[in-house]
């Protein structure tokens, strides 16, 4: 391929490296030269021009880019049309990104002009994320180049998506009087947590005393339950393992298992035990397991969901990329191709889980009461349902069976949160973990005690979700300060499952990195009734 300015009395079948803009239109970047064009040019006095004039057996850009996205196996994985030399790799389904640096590397050595770029190996991804993407440099590369590049990509699994599946997780929890049931019970509600995107739960909690016979027992007993489908068996002691014939591992080899490692080189993490009794594998989780927050615990469980069965090779090998400690880990947005863009959906969830506290013991619960005769909360749903979303569903708590009663009859999903006093952010996660949220693009987050929020509000936070194709945070403001509802991209829900006490999203929205899309909707945006007197200020009447 020779490269250069070219006198256009010489540019017939030239590839332009710049777009030309003429009275009468523009000639694009990529456009071969034919004599029609070559008259147009002369017509406007263009001398000259910046293109490439292909050797004998030289590929243009898109069609070397296309070529090389089709030497990979499709498996789980698709990819967009080639596009200035460019060709995406996108994620199917929920799943373990595995990439082979070594073959990428190849890859990436044959030619500077062809190069494939993909994220970090065994990270989770979801459906719909950018995994890996083909750019060709120049116009044009040498067509053996290409083809010995796609000879490499054919000849190893260079990279690929597995996807999770969903397994029987057994959770054995070890007491000691030191520890307290309430860090048991959320222990579980955050393993719970991480299950969420494979599928898989919690089948059973055993709580058994912190010693070798008592674990021994239990994990025998979840070995031989009767279950369908992989399982997992999760032990989390209460106190740390700091040896290789400390209780966990000591109790795995007493139930007739191997205790593959303990230890790994991963900060937090590091006290992880890994065994295997028979085909189930068996995890001493570190205590850093108990808080959301990634640690190696997350690293071997993702890989063990994905279907590999870790090695003391593999958790030896982790030590590069292992210190988490100071890594504040931010959700950010995966380039998505134009596919989606015509068909972005909300799902919309109303909380209305609280205790009201601020309304008085015993008294009025401000979502039932009445503004022209109908519950407020009942007012909320109804400006959901008549919106755009695709699905409304109500997360109910604090007296649930009086909140679905004046609901009765509605189209939507009630979503129950038993942990509702723990706060906000139990109520917020209910929300995000329904399947209807899961498999939308974003959920619209409504608070069901803010009587002037209109169907036209909501209407109008879609329409700006829509407008950035579901890559942005679009949250309703009062004169410019930030209010509610709020829409949060679906690549931003793994940071809500991090959530912790009475908080919202806004630590989240204000520190994820994303563009935040301001929708001024009036005083509708600030206006909630949390007192007797503000819902009567509101034009409500309190109803016992």
């Amino acid at each position: 391929m020779k490269f250069g300015e070219f006198p256009v009395k010489e540019a017939e079948d030239v590839v332009l490296a710049h777009a030309v803009k003429l009275a009468d239109g523009s000639l694009p970047k990529g456009h071969r030269l034919q004599r029609a064009d070559i008259e147009r040019l002369r017509a406007a006095n263009v001398a000259s021009v910046i293109a490439a004039r292909l050797d004998a057996g030289d590929i243009g850009e898109d069609e070397a880019a296309r070529r090389l996205g089709g030497a990979i196996s499709a498996d789980h994985l698709r990819f967009s049309e080639a596009a200035t030399g460019r060709v995406n790799a996108y994620a199917t389904v929920d799943g373990l990104f595995v990439a082979d640096k070594s073959a990428i590397d190849r890859v990436n050595r044959v030619d500077p002009g062809i190069t494939l770029a993909c994220l970090a190996d065994h990270v989770p991804v979801r459906k719909d994320d950018m995994v890996a993407t083909f750019k060709i440099i120049p116009l044009a590369v040498p067509g053996e180049k290409v083809e010995t590049a796609c000879a490499f990509l054919r000849a190893a699994t260079v990279f690929e998506v597995k996807p999770y599946a969903a397994h029987s997780v057994w959770l054995v929890a070890t007491e000691l009087p030191s520890l307290k049931p309430s860090v048991m019970d959320k222990t579980a509600r955050i393993l719970s947590r991480r299950l969420l995107p494979s599928g898989s739960r919690i089948v059973r909690e055993e709580r058994v005393a912190h010693g070798v016979t008592a674990v021994a027992a239990a994990i025998r007993k979840a070995a031989e339950a009767p279950t369908s489908g992989p399982r997992m068996i999760v032990v989390f002691g209460a106190s740390a393992v700091i040896d290789g014939d400390d209780v966990i591992p000591e109790a795995i080899r007493r139930a007739g298992g191997e205790v593959i490692q303990v230890g790994m080189p991963v900060d937090p993490g590091n006290l992880l035990v890994l065994g295997r009794l028979g085909d189930i594998p068996v995890i001493g989780a570190p205590g850093c397991a108990r808080s959301p927050r990634e640690n190696g615990f997350d690293w071997v469980l993702d890989r063990i969901l994905a279907g590999e069965q870790p090695s003391a090779f593999d958790i030896s090998g982790m030590g590069v990329g292992g210190l988490l400690m100071e890594i504040e880990s931010r959700p950010r947005l995966r380039d998505t191709d134009d596919h989606r863009s015509d068909a972005v959906h909300v799902a919309a969830a109303i909380l209305a889980a609280g205790q009201a506290s601020r309304m008085g013991a015993g008294g009025a619960h401000k979502l039932l009461a009445e503004f022209n005769g109908i519950p407020l909360v009942r007012r909320c749903a109804l400006a959901a349902i008549e919106s755009g979303a695709a699905s409304v569903s109500v997360v109910t708590g604090h007296r649930h069976a009086e909140i679905e009663a004046a609901l009765s009859g509605l189209d939507l999903t009630f979503v129950h949160n038993p942990d509702f006093a723990a706060g906000m952010a139990s109520s917020l996660i209910a929300g995000v973990m329904f399947d209807a949220a899961r498999s939308a693009d974003g959920i619209l987050v409504m608070l069901a005690d803010m009587p002037d929020v209109s169907t036209a509000d909501l209407d109008t936070l879609i329409g700006a979700f829509r407008q950035a194709k579901g890559q942005a945070v679009v949250r309703a403001v009062s004169g410019g300060k930030r209010g509610n509802p709020v829409i949060l991209p679906r690549q931003l829900y793994d940071a809500v499952l991090r959530l912790e006490g009475d908080v919202g999203a806004r630590h989240i929205i204000e520190t994820a990195g994303i563009q935040v899309i301001d929708v001024e909707i009036g005083n509708n945006a600030h206006l909630d009734v949390d007192t007797p007197e503000a819902v009567v200020a509101a034009g409500g009447v309190l109803k016992e």
